[in-house]
């Protein structure tokens, strides 16, 4: 069943790099300096436009209730979602080659789980395993030399790609340890529930950290639909690059807390 759903999801992306690349264009160079064609945008728009409306009426409320919250309760909370995020880029950086990455944060994972109370605490910065940036399975495609299809804007998820829509199923087929032992594996000491509930905060989090940021963006923007657009763009190929420039917006965003 698995070897079928693999089949279907790369038919799933080749058809969507097809569409991309229709026009000769370069938006599947493997240097990710191609315009990105925005195949669906009327579709996108129409998404993008119901995601600001939920943003506004739920998100934006609830990140500004979750700043009211004392710093190292916040502080703990998010060095706790990101410890977890070492099961997804720890066989991301074995998959792209960076074995001494993987190590590295292998013994962060460790340290920070146990000696850190879960994640809540970072001791193993302190003991010389430096945090470094998070991978997923769409950047391991990039390095693959996959090109990153047509521009997506997913329902409640936000800007996305073909190339990294389709990697980000790569959690419901066991790319995921945190998923895995939560959803898939249903048992005494985890549930789904915990995996959902670290996802939503996961996005409360990035949120609340952002809010001026998306504000000024608005704001200032002709077209905001066009900014965010251009914005994710950026930020991915930065992260493929592992270039250390960074966007003018948004500098401490995250677009994966948000995607998953």
């Amino acid at each position: 069943m698995k070897k079928i759903s693999l089949i279907i999801l790369f038919t799933f992306l080749l058809a969507f790099q097809a569409n991309a690349g229709a026009s000769g264009d370069k938006s599947l160079s493997t240097k990710e300096n191609g315009i990105v064609k925005d195949c669906f945008e009327t579709i996108n728009r129409g998404v993008f436009a119901f995601n600001k409306a939920l943003d506004d009426i739920l998100f934006e409320p609830i990140a500004k209730g979750y700043r009211v919250l004392p710093s190292p309760i916040r502080s703990g909370a998010s060095n706790a979602l990101g410890n977890l995020t070492n099961v997804v880029t720890i066989p991301n950086n074995i998959l792209q080659g960076e074995i001494k990455k993987a190590g590295n944060n292998t013994a962060r994972f460790a340290i920070n789980t146990t000696i850190g109370i879960l994640g809540l605490f970072d001791p193993a910065s302190k003991l010389g395993f430096k945090k470094l940036d998070k991978e997923d399975y769409g950047q391991t495609l990039a390095t693959w030399g996959v090109g990153e299809g047509c521009y997506i804007v997913l329902p409640v998820l936000g800007p996305s790609t073909a190339r990294d829509t389709v990697a980000s199923l790569a959690t419901f087929m066991g790319g995921d340890a945190w998923y895995n032992v939560t959803v898939k594996n249903d048992t005494a000491h985890f549930t789904d529930f915990d995996y959902y509930a670290s996802r939503g905060l996961s996005a409360v989090d990035f949120r609340a950290k952002n809010i001026e940021s998306f504000e000024n963006l608005e704001k200032n923007s002709m077209d905001f639909y066009a900014s965010v657009k251009s914005l994710y763009l950026q930020d991915r190929r930065k992260r493929i690059s592992n270039s250390d420039t960074i966007t003018p917006e948004l500098n401490d965003s995250d677009w994966e807390e948000i995607e998953g």
